[in-house]
């Protein structure tokens, strides 16, 4: 059965906390990233297969697009796969017709890319690179997409080797451009790893929560209870259920508080208070709601609850 959940709207987050999801990092990154510009063959961009089309950052475009263009939907393991033939006819529209799915997992996917970026150069010219033997690449994207485990994977399918990026579950793992890594002996390919850049300005509310949702913003500057809150509206209306079987519910649940309390419940995550009663101070136990909440959204990040597109 549909269940019908109205989101809190609107979620203000004020100008404040908007200016705080560009950091000096991250100003940092893009300059540092048009000052190699003329090392580069190819740009590779890395986004997150569950939000497609939103949340990418038009500077890579404006600054970045001179140069020959893959698009990489990384995590499709966690994205419903039925949507990725629409996907690609709306990228199509935006201009963007370079589009290879991956999770970092399935071999097949991961060798598409080096035949692709070679395809790209060949098919544009490298001006004053041309005499040179190697191909450099450039990976960009927003926060905690994957680039670092992309590059990793590449490393241990074409050169046989283990990690040259770090890998972690939060954003802003990479806080600079790093110096190249080697990722593939034949042809010679080196490529240069990126910080992840939101955009200064995230185009609405609703871009905001999906990019929350998927791990590309730190949880604290959105409050993991209105994380929460947006993924139990998402996931009951994608009809996703999963979390019911998950959490041993006895049913689909649209009210958030109650969803928490039943989890911090049955996970043991709860706390003890005083409270002042007539009679004197009562210790009372009940439930941990931010545990809950953690736990609710980092199953979600997982997989855990279901393979959800939200584009």
């Amino acid at each position: 059965m549909r269940l019908t959940l109205l989101l809190r709207r609107p979620y203000d987050f004020g100008e404040q906390v908007v200016a705080h999801w560009f950091p000096g990092h991250m100003a940092k990154g893009i300059k540092q990233m048009r000052a190699n510009l003329t090392k580069v063959d190819c740009i590779v961009e890395v986004h997150d297969a569950r939000i497609p089309l939103c949340g990418r950052n038009p500077l890579f475009k404006e600054y970045l697009g001179i140069k020959p263009h893959l698009l990489i939907l990384n995590k499709m393991d966690l994205a419903d796969p039925s949507h990725q033939n629409r996907i690609i006819s709306q990228l199509k529209k935006q201009g963007v017709g370079n589009v290879i799915f991956t999770d970092c997992i399935r071999e097949e996917n991961i060798r598409q890319i080096v035949p692709a970026i070679t395809e790209r150069i060949v098919c544009n010219p490298r001006f004053h690179r041309a005499e040179t033997p190697e191909t450099c690449i450039m990976v960009t994207g927003i926060p905690n997409v994957g680039k670092s485990s992309l590059i990793n994977s590449l490393r241990r399918i074409h050169l046989k080797k283990g990690k040259a990026s770090r890998v972690g579950g939060e954003p802003g793992i990479t806080r600079s451009v790093l110096c190249r890594i080697q990722v593939s002996e034949n042809p010679l390919i080196y490529l240069l790893d990126t910080p992840g850049v939101l955009p200064p300005r995230i185009e609405s509310v609703e871009t905001g929560m999906k990019l929350a949702l998927c791990g590309t913003i730190l949880d604290h500057l959105v409050g993991e209870d209105i994380i929460a809150d947006y993924l139990l509206y998402t996931l009951n209306e994608h009809q996703q259920y999963r979390y019911v079987e998950h959490y041993e519910l006895e049913g689909p649940c649209s009210n958030i508080e109650t969803l928490l309390k039943k989890i911090a419940i049955k996970l043991g995550k709860t706390q003890t208070v005083k409270a002042i009663t007539g009679v004197g101070n009562v210790n009372i136990t009940v439930p941990n709601y931010t545990a809950a909440a953690y736990d609710f959204i980092r199953t979600f990040r997982k997989g855990h609850l279901g393979r959800v597109t939200l584009d």
